[in-house]
Parts: C-alpha cells; structure tokens; sequence
C-alpha cells in the first residue's frame, strides 16, 4: 500500500489518465458517426459496446507489454524488393509490426472518411443510395473494434512511456474511458444536431488517418499540431454556430415586437 502515499504515482497516474482521454477524442468522434447510422433505439448500446471494446483492447495491450515492444522491431523491408540495401528508401521502407498496424489502420481511416464525407457532398440522393444497403448492428461494432486496436496501440505506447508500473496504466486507461463513457452521449448528440460539426469530424478522422499513414513510414508528425488545428478549428465552429444561432433568433424577436394587425395604437 505504499503507492498510496507516494506522490510520484499520483502524478503519473493524472497524466496519464488526461492523455489518454484526449487520445481518446478520436475514438468517440469515430464511434459516434458510425453509431449513428444504426436505428436509434441501437445507437446508445453501441456507444457503450464500442467504448468497452476499446478498454478491453488497451488493458489487454497492457498485459502483454513485451509483445508491444517487440513490434517496434522491424520484420520486412519493402526496399530490398527494388534491390536497395541502404540509404534513404532503406530507411523509410523498413517496416515492423507496429508500422503495419499502423499503416492500415491509417488507410481504413482514410476510406472511410472519404467514404462519408463523399456522402455528405452527394446529399439526399446518396443518402437514399445508402439507406437501401443493410447498416447491421454487428458490422458497426466490427468496424469500432478494427479501429478500437489501431487507436489502442497509440495509447498504450504512450502508457508505456510515461509510466513504468502496470497497474498505473490501467487504472489510467480505465477512468479514461469511463469519462469518454459519460461524454459520448453529449458528444454524439452534438454531432449528429449540427452537420457541419459533423463534416469538421470526418475531416479531424481524415487528418489523423493521414497522420497514422506517415508514422507508418517514419514520418513523424507532432500530435500537439493535430490537436492545436482541431481545437482551433472546433472554437471557430463553435463561434460560428453561436453567430448563426444570433442571427436567427434577431429576426423572430423583431417581428414579436411589432404591433399585431388590427391592434390599437398607444395613446400619447
């Protein structure tokens, strides 16, 4: 019981738990477009199935920390199929476990933000397109655990970074996640009200797809710009929707105060 009195695991165990929830933004952003294509009698169950899934696989992760680690060893080189044994190619081509997962996970993305942002351009005709193909229950959840893994990794690489006891990681991804569990619903909500919040998510979805594809091929690019672009493209969308919200109630409030048809003038 001595981690009870030793500030060091407090302090770890903060941050880490607020990194993993802003890692896990994407995850909520990702679950709640596609929990929406369900009926919605079936939305709020899979919110919760897709965000347990996604405890599972980070504590699972977690509990086999040597397999992690051994993914960050390269295991194939595609430069050698194009006879190149060294130099820049060499390098960036050399891929291991962690790039694959990473790189496919990247592409899915990528499809199906493309996918659904085209959705959205075609409009209604699409959208009757769409709606005569079965959305099953099974296959959103499908989709959530494919991603639940790729986003997974992010996170448990972090964790094990940042923390060198276990059970610090997974009482950090734990209340994580059952924050993400009470802000899905609200989250979801707000999405689905306001179209273009949505199409400004598939956006995020797409960037960080691009993002996963490049760390593939060790092209780095610092999560802090992400995050930094998105929050800053939500606060102008925010201010945009506030403006918008402004200037439709104006117009109703002027035409309350004008005196109704018929009615008597005041007398002086």
């Amino acid at each position: 019981m001595e981690w009870i009195t030793n500030p060091e695991i407090w302090i770890s165990l903060t941050t880490l738990t607020v990194l993993e929830i802003v890692l896990g933004i994407d995850n909520i952003v990702f679950i709640s477009i596609l929990s929406n294509k369900l009926p919605e009698s079936q939305q709020k169950r899979a919110r919760r199935i897709g965000l347990a899934l996604a405890m599972i696989t980070r504590v699972l992760l977690l509990l086999s920390i040597s397999w992690i680690m051994s993914l960050t060893k390269p295991i194939i080189n595609l430069a050698e199929f194009f006879g190149q044994t060294e130099g820049y190619l060499f390098e960036k081509l050399d891929f291991s476990g962690r790039d694959i997962i990473l790189l496919l996970g990247g592409l899915f993305l990528i499809y199906k933000s493309t996918v659904e942002i085209h959705g959205r351009m075609e409009g209604e005709e699409h959208e009757e397109i769409v709606s005569t193909k079965k959305i099953t229950f099974g296959s959103v959840i499908a989709q959530i655990l494919v991603l639940d893994i790729v986003f997974s990794l992010d996170s448990v690489i972090t964790a094990v970074g940042m923390a060198n006891e276990i059970g610090v990681m997974i009482a950090a991804v734990v209340i994580a996640v059952g924050v993400m569990m009470v802000s899905a619903e609200s989250i979801s909500g707000f999405v689905n009200k306001h179209p273009s919040v949505k199409m400004l998510a598939l956006a995020f979805l797409l960037l960080i797809g691009v993002s996963l594809t490049a760390e593939a091929f060790e092209q780095h690019i610092p999560k802090g710009y992400i995050y930094f672009a998105m929050a800053f493209s939500v606060l102008v969308e925010v201010l945009n929707l506030k403006a918008k919200k402004t200037r439709t109630i104006a117009p109703k409030q002027a035409m309350e105060n004008l005196p109704k048809a018929g009615g008597k003038e005041e007398k002086s």
